[in-house]
């Protein structure tokens, strides 16, 4: 059975999300602070969490801190839908994906067993086939029916992170401080028409990217 770690304050919030989690098979354990969610994460060794942001005290940015400093596991964080700052600070730090509050049942839990493949895993395969192109991290190498696809190298860079932490959610200034470095931050320009060329180069259909994809505000995902 897999074991989930709830943290979050709102006790009839929480009590309900355990009690549709568990109807569906999973074993919850829930935390109303952040410091009872360490505790908690220490002791069970959770298989994934789920993090509410805004907690009282010791905030779910600690919390993920403090988490990342030692577990892998994935970690979805809840949040207002105001509160879009501190959820690109919560995927800088470490999260897996956010589900902004009120949210349907159905986006939750397919966003956990997304969380819970990756995290399954014992690390990114060097090649990532697409129906419509292949993608070869090891040989930096893409191609579509067999013929070799010329990206530029910041292109590759992108590209590259965007594969390495497929089906997650990536930050923009992640995706600009890997690709281009430190003091690029804020250049959300130089996204855009980066990913543009790469969906020119990749996508069936640009206008409609089926893999490149963007969360408006947010960053971008790779879904193969």
């Amino acid at each position: 059975m897999t074991r989930l770690l709830l943290i979050d304050d709102e006790e009839r919030f929480a009590r309900a999300l355990a009690v549709s989690l568990r109807a569906r098979g999973y074993d919850v354990e829930v935390a109303s602070t952040g410091e009872a969610g360490l505790e908690a994460a220490a002791r069970l060794h959770p298989d994934a969490t789920v993090l509410d942001l805004g907690l009282p005290g010791m905030s779910g940015l600690d919390v993920l801190r403090k988490l990342r400093e030692w577990s892998t596991a994935p970690v979805i964080v809840l949040s207002a839908r105001h509160e879009e700052t501190t959820k690109v600070q919560a995927l800088d730090i470490g999260a897996d994906d956010y589900v902004t509050k009120p949210f349907g049942m159905d986006e939750l839990l397919a966003r956990l067993r997304a969380a819970l493949r990756r995290g399954a895993a014992t690390g990114p395969d060097s090649v990532v086939t697409t129906d419509h192109f292949t993608i070869d991290t090891a040989a930096t190498r893409v191609t579509i029916d067999g013929g070799d696809v010329h990206l530029t190298k910041t292109e590759w860079k992108l590209l590259e992170v965007l594969v390495k932490n497929r089906g997650k959610l990536v930050s923009q200034r992640r995706l600009l401080h890997e690709v281009w470095g430190p003091g690029y931050d804020d250049e959300t320009e130089y996204l855009r028409v980066y990913m543009a060329a790469l969906r020119r180069k990749l996508e069936p259909e640009p206008s409609r990217p089926r893999y490149l994809r963007t969360e408006t505000g947010m960053g971008y995902r790779f879904d193969a």
